[in-house]
């Protein structure tokens, strides 16, 4: 079976996505049985052979697959690491990153005994570490550091064999002896365990460590079992009047979520409880009507327009409210996450009694930060994306976004939830 057959059968990040390593995340006490430090940049016809040290890795029915890695291309299959038997079709045990994806399979004479893909993507261009545990109770995809797929399959290297041949950056195949699933980008590190690291060391091991709650997020995307999200704010993600006719930033992630990722995630339910002129106050004062009732898993944030403008909510109070809709949220059963997204910022010659937004926008960063919130700051990407002015173009009438706008606000979105990928039609949707 080839690569192509597999993978059609198995379906700019903010600071504050990553939290930072401490001394919680204490050094790994495992010693890998196979190293490979050799930092160095593979151009889709490079590779290194690894094959004298297979005995190392062949024959390991559970353990880990760790690798440190940044692309430069995004391509159907490329090889991180690859145990294969080249005389013999099909026989390999891959780690890869598959057209953004992250990859795990094994395969023995045709037969394919696991393969999966994660939803979510990794060629950013932004150094990511992966590690796959094995165990008798089944496989765990980690990037950068937290848990983000699980299934009860387990297969190693023991799944296939003999195993003869080892490569970083390339798979030997009986069909293609010089190789295929060439690599290009940098790979920093590939090692491999003869037992599964636990979480925590795997954070040790990762060279950056997401938040907690980027981690559940990602774990929801590539999860079948069916979650609600929400979005909530005020006009801006209630969509109304601005967008022309067009889908709201809310209805593009609907549409990249519920359809374009593929069934089962149709289940999914994105819900907007956006209502125009709400501010913080409102939504603590309304919450059980517009979050809880809903039992969602994610809920998104965008509010402090209208705060910014409303004499009674000062900045403490903006942050006090900030602070107890995390705290709501959280309690939700089910452990919801909560997603903070700053308003983009307005024209304020048009709106002076906006002129102390980017303030407002400020605090939704600072209680980010505090409570280790995931934060999509679109407040900042606007004007680094337009020179540091505010992109009146993406404006309707100055404050709302028009449909550009809301294109924009969707695909920062995406990107930073690392579902983005320019083959899709919401991610390379144009708005003339």
């Amino acid at each position: 079976m080839r690569r192509r057959s597999v993978l059609l059968a198995a379906g700019t990040l903010t600071a504050t996505l990553a939290a930072p390593l401490s001394r919680a995340f204490a050094a790994s006490s495992a010693e890998p049985v196979l190293e490979h430090r050799v930092e160095r940049a593979y151009d889709g016809q490079s590779y290194t052979d690894l094959s004298a040290e297979i005995t190392k890795v062949r024959g390991l029915a559970s353990g880990t697959v760790l690798a440190t890695f940044s692309t430069t291309s995004r391509n159907l299959a490329m090889t991180l690491l690859s145990a294969s038997d080249p005389t013999r079709p099909s026989t390999d045990v891959t780690a890869c990153v598959s057209a953004g994806r992250l990859q795990f399979s094994v395969r023995d004479n045709g037969v394919v005994k696991q393969n999966h893909l994660t939803r979510t993507m990794y060629d950013d261009g932004i150094a990511h570490t992966v590690a796959i545990t094995v165990t008798s109770a089944g496989t765990v995809f980690y990037a950068d550091g937290r848990p983000v797929f699980t299934t009860g399959q387990a297969n190693f290297f023991a799944g296939a064999s003999p195993l003869t041949a080892l490569n970083i950056a390339r798979n030997l195949d009986s069909d293609h002896p010089a190789g295929e699933w060439f690599y290009t980008g940098t790979i920093k590190r590939v090692a491999v365990y003869d037992r599964a690291l636990s979480a925590q060391e795997v954070a040790a091991e990762s060279a950056r460590v997401d938040l907690a709650d980027l981690g559940t997020i990602s774990s929801i995307l590539n999860s079948d079992v069916p979650a609600v999200w929400l979005t909530t704010g005020d006009s801006i993600t209630h969509g109304a009047l601005w967008t022309n006719g067009w889908r709201s930033y809310s209805e593009h992630f609907q549409e990249r979520v519920r359809w374009e990722l593929g069934k089962p995630k149709n289940s999914d339910f994105v819900i907007d409880t956006g209502v125009s002129g709400s501010t913080t106050d409102d939504l603590v004062a309304k919450f059980a009507e517009r979050v809880s009732a809903f039992r969602p898993k994610v809920v998104s944030i965008m509010l402090g327009t209208n705060d910014a403008a409303t004499a009674s909510i000062t900045p403490g109070a903006y942050r006090a409210n900030l602070r107890r809709l995390v705290a709501h949220v959280r309690a939700l059963p089910g452990s919801a996450v909560p997603l903070f997204q700053t308003p983009n910022p307005v024209d304020v010659n048009r709106w002076p009694n906006r002129a102390a937004l980017a303030d407002y926008a400020q605090i939704m960063r600072e209680v980010a930060a505090e409570l280790d919130v995931v934060l999509i700051d679109h407040h900042a990407h606007w004007l680094a994306t337009n020179g540091g002015s505010v992109p009146l173009g993406l404006l309707g009438d100055g404050l709302h976004p028009d449909q550009r706008g809301h294109l924009l606000l969707a695909k920062k979105m995406i990107t930073d939830l690392r579902v983005f990928d320019p083959a899709s039609r919401v991610c390379a949707l144009a708005i003339p």
